[in-house]
This record gives structure tokens, C-alpha cells and sequence, in this order.
């Protein structure tokens, strides 16, 4: 079996009921997924993952649509209104103090797993509603993998594209979450094996085939209890090619499904994690005259506000909710969920999921 380090062992000790969130920054219209011209490009989540789920078919996000900004008011529950290239913590209180206040909880439980620069504020809001010091640990897995390469990093031709930020944040947000000893520490900590990492990617230009890699590092090495991880590479579609869009969907279902199954093959999560999947928003249609179709998601309109989330875990029933939710409904599930109080989340408990 196995052996567990110390902070693996502390963190599993009280049984805790354990949630793994897992979101899409970037977007994916119904055309290219759940409508019958789309369902080629996610085969796993059609028919792997659904039929095991509750699947919520209406979410609307009636916020910004920005990725940064959507993703901290998914993670508030609060429409968060700040510039979403602005190097700003969330205003409102976050699931991770909520859930580390309410429940007592170390700071090595709670754990976000962030694509580029710009989210490296999300772990924490800004403490003028909520005491500091109760926010989650953010990895920026970039970072890590400059860390593990150390000198090697510059040189590196098959990883440099890893290296990018996101496609649409048109500003280098400098890293606020870990000093250089503090990311030798991690990479200590989470054994990031390049080699492996190398050996297992089918792509290696993709940052979620890393973002991955690394939650399976984090929930090996310490089990943590809440885990938020965002992928991005579908963001893509902002360059406006329509075949990379098409390929970061279908790279997004596969690795969907990849940390289910991590997650049903590991005793320390097996049997009593729940995993919620939700993209932030969709993109712009293809039929309105101010819209940018696949590429963007500026207008506003009904594809681009109108997604979905699924549930999956030990005491979820599979059924199709066609209901409408809200985004910010995703909080307060979660604090149902686990057994906190969410007290300035402005959302409702999805009821078929509790």
C-alpha cells in the first residue's frame, strides 16, 4: 500500500467528506458539445460521466464574463464586479474560509489548482467582510514546473509553450502566492517528476494535461478535502481557430473523466468524494450580428450566459434536472454538501444534488 506523509495522514484522520470542483475558464458552446453535431468531441462525459450524474441542464450566469471574474463569483457566490484583468482578490468571503472557518480546518485541506497569473488572488478574498487567513493554497502549476526544471527551464523546447500565460489576459499579473523557496518547498512536497510528467501527457503543450498532473501530486501527497482545479486550454478559441477550440474540448472530456476515475481509485477518496463540473459561462452564438460565435463571449446573449453543472458521487441519484439555476447557486451547495454556512452567498442549494 501506498505510505502516507504526515500532513496526508492528519488531513484523512476525521473522515472527512471530501469535494473535488472542476471548472471550464473558457467556455464551451452546446454546438460543439451537447447538441447532436457536437456529442463526437465528449464522449466521456456523454457517456462515462452523465449517466452516473445529476445533470442540471440550465445554469445562467447573469455576471461579467470575463474568466477570472466569473470564477471568483463561482467561488463567492456573490456576482464579483472588479476588472477581470485586475491583479485583485474576490470582495466577498470564499468557499475555502467559509469551509476552513466553519469547519475547523488546516490549511493544507483546502487547495486550488489555477490555470495562468491572473487567478492567483481566487484562494482568498480581500478581508474587508471576512477575517484573512482562512483562504485556500493556490497553485499556479506553471510555476511549480519552472521549479522542478530549476536552470533546465529556458532550454526546454518541448515545454516551453507551457510556459504562456492564457490567451486573453493581456497583462503579466507577477506571482503573489509563493516566493521561489516556497515553490522548491512544494516541489519537494508534491514530488513533481518531470519525467513522468513528460511520459504521461498526451500533449505537451497543454497546461491542463499539467494542472492535472499535479491535483493527482497534491491529492496523493495530502488527501486535501476541497480541491478546486480550472482548465483552460479551450480557451484557445479566442485565437480564432476552430480546431484548437475543438481539440481543448475534447482534451477537457477526456481529462474529466481521467480525475473520476483517479478519484474512484484512490482509498482515500473513493466512496466519499463528491465531484461537481461546471464550465464558467459559454461563447457568443453564430446567429447574432453583435456576437463573435465560438471565438468570444462578449455579447451577452443566451449562449454565452446559459451552461450546465453535473454531480457525481456516493449518494447522488442519476437523473436530468431541466430546472433553471443560477451560478452562484454552486456555493451554498457546496456548504450543504459539507456542513458549512455561507452566509453572504446569495445563491440557493441545488436541492437534487444534496
Amino acid at each position: 500500500m501506498r505510505g502516507l506523509s504526515p500532513l496526508r495522514a492528519v488531513s484523512t484522520g476525521r473522515g472527512t467528506e471530501k469535494t473535488v470542483v472542476v471548472t471550464f475558464g473558457g467556455g464551451a458552446r452546446d454546438d460543439e458539445t451537447f447538441a447532436p453535431e457536437g456529442q463526437e468531441n465528449i464522449p466521456h462525459i456523454l457517456r462515462e460521466l452523465v449517466p452516473q450524474a445529476t445533470f442540471c441542464t440550465q445554469v445562467v450566469n447573469h455576471g461579467i464574463l470575463g474568466h477570472y471574474v466569473a470564477t471568483a463569483s463561482l467561488a463567492t457566490g456573490v456576482y464579483e464586479t472588479f476588472d477581470n484583468f485586475a491583479d485583485v482578490a474576490p470582495r466577498n468571503p470564499t468557499v475555502f474560509e467559509y469551509y476552513r472557518r466553519g469547519l475547523g480546518r488546516p490549511a493544507h485541506d483546502a487547495w486550488v489548482i489555477a490555470p495562468s497569473n491572473g487567478f492567483n488572488r481566487i484562494g482568498q478574498s480581500d478581508g474587508s467582510q471576512f477575517a484573512q487567513g482562512y483562504g485556500a493554497e493556490v497553485l499556479l502549476p506553471k510555476h511549480l514546473l519552472r521549479a522542478a526544471l530549476g536552470s533546465r527551464a529556458n532550454g526546454n523546447e518541448k515545454l516551453r509553450a507551457l510556459f504562456q500565460d492564457n490567451y486573453e489576459n493581456p497583462l503579466y499579473v507577477p506571482p503573489a502566492i509563493h516566493e521561489e523557496a516556497q515553490l522548491s518547498q512544494l516541489n519537494t512536497m508534491l514530488h513533481l517528476a518531470v519525467d513522468e510528467f513528460l511520459k504521461q501527457a498526451q500533449s505537451l503543450s497543454s497546461a491542463d494535461e499539467l494542472s492535472v498532473y499535479v491535483m493527482r501530486q497534491l491529492m496523493r501527497q495530502l488527501a486535501p478535502s476541497l480541491i478546486w482545479v480550472t482548465l483552460h486550454d479551450m480557451d484557445v478559441a479566442h485565437t480564432g481557430a476552430y480546431s484548437l477550440y475543438i481539440d481543448g474540448i475534447r482534451r477537457t472530456d477526456r481529462l474529466c473523466a481521467e480525475i473520476w476515475q483517479f478519484i474512484q481509485s484512490d482509498p482515500e477518496y473513493k466512496d466519499c468524494t463528491t465531484m461537481l463540473i461546471l464550465p464558467d459561462f459559454g461563447r457568443d452564438s453564430d446567429l447574432d450580428a453583435s456576437a463573435n460565435g465560438f471565438q468570444h463571449h462578449r455579447s451577452g446573449d443566451a449562449l454565452s450566459r446559459t451552461t450546465w453543472i453535473m454531480a457525481l458521487g456516493p449518494h447522488i441519484r442519476p437523473r436530468i434536472v431541466d430546472r433553471r439555476l443560477d451560478s452562484l447557486d454552486l456555493v451554498p451547495t457546496l456548504g450543504a454538501l459539507m456542513g458549512f454556512a455561507t452566509p453572504s452567498a446569495r445563491g440557493t442549494a441545488i436541492a437534487e444534488v444534496l
